[in-house]
This record gives structure tokens, sequence and C-alpha cells, in this order.
């Protein structure tokens, strides 16, 4: 049983309750830090290595060659499970350090927790910390072996050991110090994630609203024309969220809820929707801190950096499959929960990352998750702009074909010789004009047959009409 808040070990902290844009916005995470932990006993407790075919997965794929983007709170960098991983970063907020990896916002842990999911590499174990030589011995047994992968057996092992980091830190949760708000933070993100070569962009993070501003159209489009994969996190009952809210609800965009230990649905970790697309462990996650630290967490803060890792495992296995063939792999070959197929609480299922990356998937035309090139002709009724800047698209895919919005024409006149045009229109003239004339003389026909009539009746009854200058009376004769 997961306990409350308040009965938590020291060193804990909440989500970041909400974040400015128009109205109410939260960050997502419903950190639930313990104390710092060792790194020697960590590697034990990350229990999806195995449940969930990621081991397994290692025999094919260890992330190599792939960038993943972590747009978040900042990376540390000099974490020790993170030496050599992060490559490159950003501060998107104004208020961070230029690289991106200093932690900022409300929770500034929060990056470095979901960066050493995805692509921690452990490292080697610290003999002098050794108690004893028996201690030693025992403690290697216990170990998964996790023989060549990753720098070593302690400390965090991520899903894509070998992937590359990305970091472009956003101030979250609280007022932002110098002014730039959450709609201009996450496009200038994104935009620069894939201006980096990312292949993969984890978005750890939603909102309370399922729109968002206008201002994330392009991001988000530029983000599909160049063939990234956007994984982003449900977010969490605990944490307020009872609904998917943006960047979830983008089309396109794979959106993770979250799993308990058992792997069932979790009451606090995991919001429900229509747009979710799969379900990974979101409970009982350990993950490292800046500074060196770990710390025990849940959420679907931390399901989302294990799909993302397994994305990078596909991208890296399959370097020409694109966007939509890799987010079909992860989506069709997990595996079914719930109510049969797609619901709102598993999506299309729970994640199985030795199947997405082994299994037979017959290709997709395009996202089956939708497009958010389609969706802007539609709801914003424009056209789709091509691309500004000019990074390498990482796929040879091509983009689902767009039709241009129409607008009905005028048709042009005819060009053939002919006297009937001519004809036709002297003759209606002559028409109109007959008619015309005949209704005069009728007129005037009826208006001397109307005076005759009148006399004749004066003569009967003596009546004179009045006459209407003044208040004279009718009077007899």
């Amino acid at each position: 049983m997961r306990h409350r808040e308040s009965e938590r070990p020291s060193r804990r902290s909440s989500a970041a309750k909400a974040m400015s844009l128009g109205s109410a916005i939260a960050v997502l995470a419903s950190l639930m830090l313990a104390g710092p932990a060792h790194a020697d006993s960590t590697r034990d407790k990350e229990y999806w290595l195995d449940s969930y075919g990621i081991r397994a997965a290692w025999n094919e794929s260890q992330g190599e060659g792939v960038k993943v983007a972590v747009i978040d709170s900042g990376v540390d960098g000099t974490h020790p499970d993170l030496k050599g991983a992060v490559v490159g970063g950003t501060d998107a907020s104004g208020s961070g350090d230029a690289d991106g990896q200093r932690g900022i916002g409300q929770t500034p842990e929060h990056g470095t927790l979901v960066a050493t999911l995805l692509a921690g590499r452990g490292h080697a174990p610290d003999e002098d910390k050794k108690d004893d030589k028996k201690d030693k011995k025992k403690d290697k047994e216990s170990k998964p072996k996790d023989k060549g992968i990753g720098a070593g057996t302690d400390g965090v092992i991520g899903v894509a050991p070998k992937a590359q980091i990305l970091t472009a830190s956003t101030w979250l949760g609280t007022p932002n110090p110098s002014g730039i708000g959450v709609d201009e933070q996450i496009p200038a993100a994104v935009r620069w994630a894939v201006d980096n070569g990312a292949q993969v962009i984890n978005m750890s993070l939603t909102s309370s609203s399922t729109s968002w501003p206008e201002s994330w159209d392009a991001a988000f489009l530029y983000a599909e024309q160049h063939d990234v994969v956007v994984v982003a996190a449900a977010g969490n009952r605990a944490g307020g969220t009872e609904q998917s809210g943006a960047p979830a609800t983008i089309p396109g965009v794979l959106t993770v809820a979250g799993l308990n230990r058992d792997g069932e649905a979790s009451q606090e970790a995991s919001a429900q929707s229509i747009v979710i697309g799969v379900a990974a462990p979101a409970e009982n996650l350990v993950g490292g801190l800046p500074g060196g630290l770990y710390a025990d967490w849940s959420g679907t803060s931390g399901a989302t950096p294990l799909v993302s890792g397994v994305a990078a495992l596909i991208r890296s296995k399959y370097p020409d499959m694109s966007a939509a063939q890799v987010i079909n792999r992860i989506i069709s070959t997990a595996k079914d929960s719930g109510v049969p197929g797609h619901d709102p609480i598993y999506g299309y299922g729970i994640l199985n990352a030795e199947a997405a990356l082994n299994a037979e998937v017959p290709e997709v035309a395009a996202n089956p998750l939708g497009s958010i090139a389609q969706w802007i002709t539609v709801h914003r009724r424009g056209a789709v702009a091509a691309p500004e800047s000019q990074s390498p698209v990482q796929s040879k895919a091509a983009a689902p074909d767009i039709p241009e919005p129409t607008t009905p024409v005028a048709v042009p006149p005819r060009t053939e010789d002919s006297v009937l045009p001519a004809i036709l229109v002297f003759s209606f003239g002559a028409l109109i004009t007959g008619v015309l004339v005949l209704g005069a003389v009728q007129t005037a026909r009826a208006r001397r047959a109307a005076a005759g009539k009148q006399a004749v009746e004066e003569a009967d009854t003596g009546f004179i009409p009045p006459i209407r200058d003044g208040n004279q009376k009718p009077t007899k004769r």
C-alpha cells in the first residue's frame, strides 16, 4: 500500500500545482521523494527492467546513435549515472543556465529524475564504500548482472542506456522570474530540440486544459514534419489531473498512462483519457537527483521516459523507420488490458519492450494517433506552412498528403464565335419593350372606363364628392 505523503520519510516534495497558460495549468509529476538512497541499493529496485521486457530488448538495441530531448526542469549532466549522456542543452525560460543543466522551477530535481530513467548509464561500484568482503559478495549476488550494459552495476540504468540526452530547461509550477510564459517556453523548447537532432522528445508535463495555445501549433507541426516521436505524460489524479491535458491531447503525440507495481492502472499516479496510447509503470520508481543522490518517486512523469526509452531503442535498431511506424510498433505490441481494445485507462495496452523491437508489425500509412497538420487545417482553418528551419529530417518517410483548402471560383466566359448570344439579347429587349407598351395601353383604357362609370353614378344619386381643400362638407344639390 502506498503511504500518504505525511507518512513518507523526510525530504519529500509534491508536484508543482500550476503554471500560467491563460487558465490554470498543472505541472505533471506527483513526486514523492524519499530520503536520499545509496547508489548500490537502487538497481535491484528497477523491477520494470525484467517485467516489461526491457532487459530482453537490450539484446537488440541499447539506444545507440539516438538523441532524446528532455523538455523539463533541467537535467544535471554531472550526475554519476548520466556521465557522458548529456550532449547538448538550452534554457527556454530565460531564468536557467544556458546549457539547461541547472534545475529550475517548482521541482528543479524533476528533469534529472526523468533523464536517469530514460538514459541512465549507472556507474561502477565504489570499492572504498563496501563494508567488508562478505557484504560485497552478497551485494553482487543479489544484483542483476547487467554485464556490458551501461557504465556499471551501481546506480540507475535507463531504458536506453546508450542514447544521448538533449536538455531544454523550462520554468513550470510557479511564476517565472524572467516573465516568459509557458505559451512561449514550450514551442521554443520543441523547436530547439528538433533543430538539434532529437529523434524522440520526452515531455513529462501536462496541463489542466485539453486545449493548447495557438502558439504551440507550429512547434508540434515542426516536430511532425521532421519525423520526431513526441511522448507525453497523461497526468496524475493525485496532482489534481482527472483528465489528460495538453500536450497529451495534441494529435500525433504518444500519451502514457501509469500502472502500479502489479501492472494495474494506478489510482493516484495516472489520469484517464481517450487520448492515452500506452500504459507503463508509474509507482515505486527510483531515479537520480541533482548532486548524485537518488529518490523513490511516483507519477506518469516517470512512466513517460520508460516509453520514450523504448522509442529510442526502436529508432536505434531501425534507423530508417518513420515516427509513425515507431509509435505503431509500441501501441500494436502492447499487452491488451482492461476493456478489450483501446480504452481510456490503458490505451492500447501495457508496454512490452521486447515485442516492440522484435514482433512482426504491419506498416501503417500514417500515425495511428493522428496528425497535427490535419488538425490545424480543419480547426484553425489555415493552410499548413512548410518548415522554416533547415534541420535535417531524421527519416525518409513522406509526410501524409494534406489537401489545401479550396474556395469556389467563377466560371470563365465562353470564347466560341457565335451570333446566338447577340440575337438572344436583342430579342429579349424587344420582348420587354412590347410588354411595357401593352401594359400602358391597357391601363389607359381601364382609367377611361372607370371615369365613365363614376359619372353615371353621380347622376343617379345627386352626390357630389367632397373637395379636400378646407372644411367644406358634402352638400346636396
